[in-house]
């Protein structure tokens, strides 16, 4: 569960290292995100000599969160840190690689251009 101020990883290698969430994009009172939700966010932490840089909004979308997954199969998965993938508005991703495992739900949100970039889906 994703909230407003709450810091984040980045998992590809877009430039940016640590996201800080200020908006939840869908209804104007959603209180939280949870995996394959977009988000608004601000660079708290970024490499030098890249694309992105400090300070500077972007949209990610949710892929790993601390919170729990209930799957329609009965599994429970959960992650060991919160992470998203920096997005356009398009929807792809700015990087060209992803980090770490990713749910399989977000095949079914459309995001499959990183799924097919991921090294492990679960």
């Amino acid at each position: 569960m994703i909230q407003p101020q709450t810091l984040l990883n980045v998992a590809d290698n877009s430039g940016a290292r640590e996201l800080m969430c200020i908006r939840i994009i869908g209804a104007s009172n959603r209180r939280y995100a949870h995996i394959g939700d977009i988000i608004v966010a601000v660079i708290k932490e970024a490499l030098p000599s890249t694309s992105l840089e400090r300070s500077e909004v972007v949209r990610a979308v949710i892929v790993r969160t601390c919170k729990e997954l209930k799957c329609d199969d009965g599994i429970i998965i959960r992650y060991d840190d919160n992470a998203a993938v920096v997005i356009d508005q398009e929807g792809n991703p700015k990087g060209t690689r992803v980090f770490g495992a990713i749910a399989h739900e977000l095949r079914e949100l459309s995001f499959t251009k990183i799924v097919s970039l991921a090294p492990e889906v679960l």
